[in-house]
């Protein structure tokens, strides 16, 4: 039996569906070694929080819980560049350590350490014969979302029928490649890639900080692969939540750049319907601000736009753009959104956030920003995820007797039927009328850069993935956005107080549904991030703005 901790049993599907989904199964742990195994008995009992179970489970060295617990991308770089440590150990660090974090969360689908470790061995050869780096990711171990295409390697659009091999790297896998990265492992997505759950036929991502937590999605399997220090940085995908949500759920960085910023190219082969009114975007995961910073420069000095005319050639300046030096930076702060009420740690988080700017007011200007149009934007981009009213996803789901998940039911119940071309029409003007009025609104709140929650709450429990406010309104505008760490953690039960007076008022039905879920649910450890964003293009600006809050907000 595989070694892995499972806390809710997946749906089952045909006979057939079941026995293809065991092969998959067998075929990955056939290739995992049983020397790389953890104990039974901590498989069958774990610890909610497992995210010292890698340092102190024996299987690493000293020298490889070094290199995957205190060095971020920039600093792994110098390391390797430096001769520090080899890029082979570095990739047999990483993919140790990604087998362990796989066995307690469920975070792989591919595992390929043989690969990156020849790869690697490529790496220090050449450094060792011309003194030079390939790249500024020389023997950077980067992991990737399933449906990306490496070459060689599984790709799947969240559906078992979709599985084949790939002939070729993505665009934006080869300009990684080509600039040094190492590639080690494919990570887990959910069913139909649109939950913010990754709850897949191959598993269900546990969140490390609590295992009876979601790990978010649609890349909670890069999220949890990243709060165990199995990743120093990732790849994810952002069409409702599907970076900053996992991230947030995590407690570390996630950057979702305003569509079509960074290559994007062959990421979804054939498309995807959604895409006709919502654009996906794409970003990186990790745990410094400097590691979104080094991943966003490097595609960027790539020039993919020469190569994808899709791509908007903005020059990028990133944690470097200069900000107005005459005045202080406008932040606003919005506590909700006028529909859902975020659970007590958000607030506290908020609250935490916006008395630490307070406190320097040479630098910041702080100032309220009123929620507007949340509920409109909300029910608006639910229906245009699924133009077709939710048929490729049941033919994708009858190819192979795969079962509908939960949460897939969830996302497609508002799309009844096939809208036609005039309704696609009818999406596009009201989605280019609400921008209109959105922006409208955001000049009269007159801010550089909004604070605001990137959830209802910390990562909520499985199966309960419901509400995608925070993150999906940024989507349906298009506007780019950071999920930062925030030094709140969620206490259990007794230590967690309830909604304040001034939070006392239901404001819909879905805030009720929020509040109950709080009330029954036990969150205990859950990390608190928040979002910030500004408007659309102007992603080097809210680097800019990152920057200068730095020592502010304790960001690394």
């Amino acid at each position: 039996m595989a070694p892995l901790v499972e806390v809710l049993a997946l749906p089952k599907g045909t006979p057939e569906y079941e026995k293809l989904r065991q092969s998959i199964l067998d075929e990955f742990w056939a290739g995992v070694p049983e020397s790389l195994y953890l104990p039974e008995s901590l498989i069958k009992d774990p610890p909610r929080n497992v995210t010292a179970v890698p340092r102190e489970c024996g299987l690493l060295t000293p020298e490889e819980i070094d290199i995957t617990e205190n060095y971020d991308a920039v600093a792994l770089a110098e390391a390797i560049a430096t001769k520090k440590f080899t890029a082979a150990a570095v990739a047999q660090a990483f993919s140790k350590r990604a087998i362990i974090a796989h066995q307690l969360t469920s975070c792989l689908v591919e595992w390929f350490p043989e690969e990156a470790l020849a790869r690697a061995k490529e790496l220090d050869e050449h450094l060792e014969k011309t003194g030079r780096t390939v790249g500024p990711l020389h023997g950077v171990p980067i992991s990737v979302k399933e449906h990306m295409p490496i070459k060689g390697h599984c790709t799947a659009l969240g559906f078992l029928d979709t599985r084949n091999i790939s002939q070729e790297d993505c665009h934006m896998i080869s300009i990684l490649r080509a600039a040094g990265a190492v590639f080690y492992v494919k990570t887990n997505q959910p069913q139909a890639i649109m939950h913010l759950e990754s709850a897949s036929p191959l598993g269900r991502v546990l969140n490390p900080h609590n295992i009876n937590l979601s790990a978010g999605g649609s890349t909670g399997g890069e999220a949890a692969l990243l709060a165990m220090r199995g990743s120093v940085l990732g790849i994810g995908t952002d069409i409702g939540g599907s970076i900053r949500g996992p991230a947030a759920f995590c407690g570390i960085y996630g950057y979702k750049a305003t569509s079509y910023s960074l290559p994007q190219r062959d990421f979804l082969i054939g498309g995807v319907a959604a895409e006709l009114n919502i654009l996906a975007s794409t970003g990186p995961m990790g745990h410094t601000l400097r590691d979104m910073d080094l991943f966003v420069s490097v595609l960027k000095a790539a020039q993919p736009h020469l190569e994808d005319p899709a791509l908007i050639p903005i020059p990028w300046s990133g944690t470097r753009t200069e900000l107005p030096a005459a005045r202080r930076l406008k932040v606003g702060f919005m506590f909700h959104d006028g529909q859902i009420v975020p659970q007590p740690p958000v607030i506290r988080a908020l609250e935490w956030a916006k008395s630490q700017l307070e406190a320097r007011p040479e630098l910041f200007e702080v100032k309220a920003f009123a929620p507007w149009g949340a509920k409109e934007a909300v029910q608006n981009i639910r229906k245009a995820y699924w133009p077709d009213g939710g048929k490729g996803v049941r033919e994708h789901l009858a190819a192979t007797g795969e079962p509908m998940f939960p949460l897939t039911e969830w996302i497609v119940k508002d799309a009844t039927s096939d809208v036609g071309v005039a309704g696609l029409l009818d999406m596009r003007v009201k989605r280019d009328i609400f921008r209109q009025k959105f922006v409208a609104h955001w000049n009269a709140q007159d801010v550089d850069v909004l604070i605001c929650p990137a959830f209802v709450g910390p990562a909520c429990e499985h199966e309960t993935a419901f509400h995608w406010n925070y993150t999906a309104l940024w989507n349906y505008v298009d506007y780019p956005g950071v999920v930062f760490p925030t030094p709140i953690k969620t206490g259990n039960k007794d230590e967690e107080e309830g909604y304040r007076a001034e939070y006392q008022t239901v404001l819909s039905e879905h805030d009720e549904h929020v509040r109950e879920l709080w009330a029954k649910g036990n969150f205990e450890g859950a990390p608190i991030d928040l979002q910030i964003v500004t408007r659309k293009y102007h992603d080097n600006q809210l680097f800019g703005a990152l920057e200068k809050l730095k020592g502010a907000l304790q960001l690394a």
